[in-house]
């Protein structure tokens, strides 16, 4: 199950050398960017003198280090069933430039166009070799064979256009500009491996502990009972469809607005961006705090168990108290995000998902509050997490982008929410998507809402594995073709799916012969032990197109083919997977085995739709397409 922005938790890449939205509306959400950025300036008088030292970097062609571009944006791709919320990750101009110099010359090193690092170092040996032998008297005369460059230059050619120390952009890029057009640059499924590989593993972890904070609240309350199990995941995810996905989905405008603003050289408006969004995020807290209010007797309509839809209810009530704190940590991760300090949001995980695991043992089990204490506690940990992202500001980096509180804030919000509204009914329709089957499941039983709490869970973790794969390997494509170096992309996207495909016979292995034991890390009840049991099967033998479908959306994002993912994605669930789920489990009666046979079948014909049209598409023309987007800007 393919997720993009939506489902519940948060995206990071790193590296990036090209990044396209999706087709639809990308330069009309730059130039509302543009507007917003223009109104803020205007009357301005005084000028930023940090920002004097700001440096343009040209675009060029075919050079790794020649474009500024925000990462790909994952948006408009991912198939609208379970996952996490990842968080936008955008690289400020100089990073992205560092990293891209450093992918530049290690190609140029591969290709045997500079000097391996190895080289360089005997060459640098030398040179102190010399240099101790003129100390000693010892200087030979100069002959005819004698390098007029002297020797450093001739074993160390990378000395004369910017070496590891000290290295010279412009002639870095044309050293690479050369080699492309000559066809030198050549690459190898295991370098590709490699790189991928380096990509993934931050990501992973990320992920993990994101996701550890839902996943954390199933394992506490699901030992308590199945009601108290179907109650978590139905208070969950009418939380998601409701707030969070609302929070999240309006926050996607900062992807664009404080990237373009920290683009301009105008840093404080970056902080008055993340201003206004927090302000208007806690405006739309009052009716989503009114609707959970009022959940109780809403999912009485639908919910058959009265005592579900109480504790629900419950649960929604007291994460009123920490939705306001959610929506701040929104707002400021990409306020970070946007001046390329992508590690912030990992430290402040770091801290609590830890915390969060002791703070759901403490409330629910040693101060015998029960089901009540794991929305404290998640209600505690949504409120700590702005706090202590506004502690990495303060004392670790980020505040030359923050101007102090203004009452600009209150104001041009124009801009903003015509940004926020296409990434909201993107993300609601994923989430919507979701609660459709969870909303199913509760229709048939308690036993099986539980069933499918925990059939859910177990796909968001494995999940975890192909989908840090599929984000780094959109990045390396995306670098590859906006370098010129379709060939060396087609090798990335090889490489990718052989190690999705092992990825995901991984996740179905241990989802098999596992299936006995790992419900019981759940719950205890032996019905709902039973039924998960029964169904983990079918849930493991779509892992493989699981794995397969999120390779694709990668490669497809590298592409710049993101609307082709979305067409397909929309097609394979909404059009098949859904009825098909709808149809078997109540038409046919086949319950929760026939709400996930559409999953499945959806997941397959999506991976096998979007690998047939990535065999046919021309690389070389994805290339002159970014080359021409990089000529316009």
């Amino acid at each position: 199950m393919s997720r993009s922005t939506g489902k519940s938790g948060q995206q990071l890449s790193s590296s990036p050398r090209m990044s396209f939205r999706s087709q639809l509306g990308e330069q009309s959400m730059a130039a509302i960017a543009e507007e917003s950025i223009a109104r803020d300036l205007e009357g301005e008088t005084a000028v930023d003198d940090q920002d004097d030292n700001d440096a343009v970097i040209p675009v060029s062609q075919h050079s790794l280090a020649g474009n500024q571009r925000r990462t790909p944006s994952f948006v408009a791709t991912g198939t609208p069933f379970v996952g996490i919320q990842q968080p936008e990750t955008i690289m400020s101009a100089e990073q992205e430039r560092e990293a891209a110099l450093r992918d530049e010359r290690s190609l140029l090193r591969d290709n045997n166009l500079i000097p391996s690092k190895r080289g360089r170092r005997s060459s640098q040996a030398s040179k102190a070799s010399g240099t101790a032998n003129i100390a000693n008297g010892d200087v030979s005369e100069p002959t005819e064979t004698t390098a007029l460059l002297g020797t450093n230059a001739l074993n160390d050619p990378e000395s004369l256009i910017g070496g590891e120390d000290s290295p010279n952009a412009g002639d870095i890029d044309a050293k690479w500009e050369e080699a492309v057009r000559n066809g030198q640059i050549q690459t190898t499924w295991r370098r590709e491996g490699k790189v991928i590989s380096r990509y993934a593993a931050p990501l992973t972890l990320t992920f993990l502990l994101q996701n550890s904070l839902t996943l954390c609240s199933t394992f506490t309350v699901g030992h308590i009972g199945k009601n108290e199990l179907g109650a978590v995941a139905l208070g969950a995810m009418t939380a998601s469809i409701t707030g969070y996905s609302i929070f999240h989905g309006l926050a996607t405008s900062l992807d664009t607005l404080c990237a373009q603003a920290y683009g301009s050289g105008k840093k404080h408006l970056v902080g008055l961006q993340m201003q206004r969004m927090v302000f208007f995020l806690w405006t739309i807290c009052i009716p989503i705090a009114c609707v959970w209010l009022l959940a109780t007797k809403l999912l009485k309509f639908i919910v058959p168990d009265h005592e579900i839809a109480e504790l629900a209810g419950m649960y929604l009530k007291i994460l009123i108290f920490g939705a306001p704190g959610y929506a701040c940590f929104e707002s400021g991760k990409r306020f970070v995000q946007a001046q390329g300090r992508f590690s912030a949001t990992l430290y402040v995980l770091l801290i609590v998902a830890p915390l969060n695991i002791f703070l759901q043992w403490l409330f629910v089990w040693h101060f015998k509050w029960g089901f009540i204490g794991c929305p404290i506690a998640i209600a505690f940990v949504q409120n700590l997490m702005p706090l202590l992202l506004f502690c990495y500001v303060r004392f670790i980096g980020g505040m030359e982008c923050w101007p102090g509180f203004t009452r600009k804030a209150l104001t041009n919000w124009g801009p903003m929410v015509r940004l926020a509204l296409p990434g909201l009914v993107m993300v609601m329709a994923e989430f919507f998507a979701f609660e459709i089957l969870t909303l199913a499941s509760a229709r048939i039983s308690s036993t099986h809402l539980a069933a499918q709490t925990i059939l859910m869970n177990l796909c968001v973790c494995a999940y975890m594995l192909p989908f840090p794969l599929s984000i780094a390997a959109s990045t390396r494509i995306a670098n590859l073709i906006g370098a010129g170096l379709p060939e060396a992309a087609k090798m990335t996207a090889r490489v990718t799916f052989i190690c999705g495909t092992v990825l995901g016979i991984f996740n179905m292995t241990v989802l098999s012969s596992l299936r006995m034991y790992i419900p019981r890390l759940f719950t205890n009840d032996e019905d709902v032990i039973a039924v998960a049991s029964m169904i983990l099967p079918i849930n493991a033998a779509f892992q493989l197109f699981d794995a397969l479908a999120a390779q694709c959306n990668g490669v497809l994002r590298g592409l710049g083919k993101q609307a082709v993912g979305g067409y397909i994605s929309l097609f394979a669930f909404y059009l098949i997977a859904i009825p098909i789920s709808l149809g078997t489990a109540f038409g046919l009666g086949w319950n929760l085995f026939g709400l996930w046979a559409g999953p499945a079948i959806g997941l397959m014909i999506q991976s096998t739709l979007e690998s047939i049209y990535i065999s046919k598409v021309s690389w070389s023309r994805a290339a002159e397409e970014a080359a021409k987007r990089n000529a316009a800007g």
